[in-house]
């Protein structure tokens, strides 16, 4: 789908998409060699690079190709990493000590979970992760005040293992094609942006894509039992008195454990997370070929993609600091694009053919 034929913003400024062999490395000083961004075996759609992500020339088509469902890449991150050695004991030291999947810490109350709670890292940890996090924030800002202005949550997390081979059952695991869906609580259609950064000082991080939501959608949302055969969701979207009800207990619950929000659904979300299950399950949708692409992020560069619409998989890499932000879908300007519209509007062509 394009923005010119939706009625959007001008079409994006793609600078370049970047096509090689290597990985760059990272040096101590945070700078990186001239990286290129590796897409196989062709640069897929959904991937447009950025390499003055700082120009304020650039920022509206920054925001705009990120809101159109694209992954928005950088060559090197645009602003300043946490210091070579916090990296490095991000590096050496959470891998053996990981209570949890990852190590995240919480912008709304300041928690970080993952490690013990006598942990002597806890500290240094949660302040290194709440600086990348407002790194993070400040940039939003800076290239999407719209979309910062809409914030609902915010979280820092530190991925320290290797995605490759992890053996986690499908609907966790990050090696199977998806889109985000939920891991959050109630959305009700506010949109998943997150903002990945590889730290890996000499590997490259890995993705797999099968295209945005709605080629998903268009090929595989009768057999997900999502649309029906005009392309019409066969879902309730909206809430109805009792999902309302339910998202009021829940946030008194939440009044006493913060943690309790990630109780609350709606249908909303219980349809994408359907969605999501089927991509990790489903070996017709494994098989399919169409819209595959691999892209290469080396040491040092940095991407920003709403996963909600964009479907990924992460197929190797270790160490990477990966922020997620919950956008309110009202702070949209191009709310076309988001998952909410396409399921309570329709997707004009389903695909029910075989997959070739």
């Amino acid at each position: 789908m394009d923005l010119d034929s939706c009625g959007g913003p001008p079409a994006r400024k793609l600078l370049y998409d970047y096509l090689g062999a290597g990985s760059m490395s990272m040096q101590s000083d945070q700078s990186v060699s001239p990286s290129r961004i590796e897409a196989h075996p062709q640069a897929p759609r959904v991937l447009s690079i950025f390499d003055d992500p700082n120009d304020p020339a650039v920022a509206e088509s920054i925001s705009s190709t990120l809101e159109s469902n694209h992954i928005v890449g950088f060559p090197r991150c645009p602003f300043p990493l946490p210091n070579p050695a916090d990296l490095q004991i991000l590096r050496t030291e959470l891998p053996t000590r990981l209570k949890l999947k990852n190590v995240s810490y919480h912008g709304a109350d300041g928690r970080l979970t993952g490690l013990e709670a006598n942990d002597p890292a806890r500290a240094r940890t949660a302040a290194v992760l709440g600086e990348h996090l407002e790194a993070v924030c400040a940039y939003l800002r800076q290239v999407a005040p719209h979309l910062s202005a809409g914030t609902v949550l915010t979280k820092c997390s530190f991925r320290p293992i290797q995605e490759r081979g992890r053996k986690l059952k499908p609907h966790a695991s990050n090696e199977l094609v998806h889109v985000d869906a939920g891991a959050y609580g109630a959305t009700d259609g506010d949109r998943i942006l997150r903002f990945f950064v590889n730290v890996n000082p000499s590997e490259d991080r890995v993705w797999a894509t099968k295209g945005d939501i709605q080629e998903v959608l268009e090929r595989h949302g009768v057999r997900s039992g999502l649309l029906d055969n005009d392309g019409r969701c066969r879902l309730r979207i909206r809430k109805n008195p009792a999902d309302h009800a339910f998202t009021l207990t829940v946030r008194a619950l939440s009044r006493l454990n913060p943690q309790a929000q990630s109780l609350d659904s709606s249908p909303y979300d219980r349809a994408m997370r359907r969605l999501h299950n089927y991509m990790k399950d489903s070996e017709t949708f494994k098989a399919d070929p169409r819209g595959y692409a691999e892209i290469r992020f080396p040491p040092g560069s940095a991407w920003m993609v709403f996963t909600d619409g964009v479907s990924h998989a992460s197929l190797s890499g270790q160490f990477a600091l990966v922020t997620t932000i919950l956008i309110r879908h009202t702070a949209l300007r191009h709310p076309q694009f988001a998952p909410y519209h396409l399921l309570s509007g329709g997707i004009r062509s389903c695909g029910t053919g075989s997959p070739g």
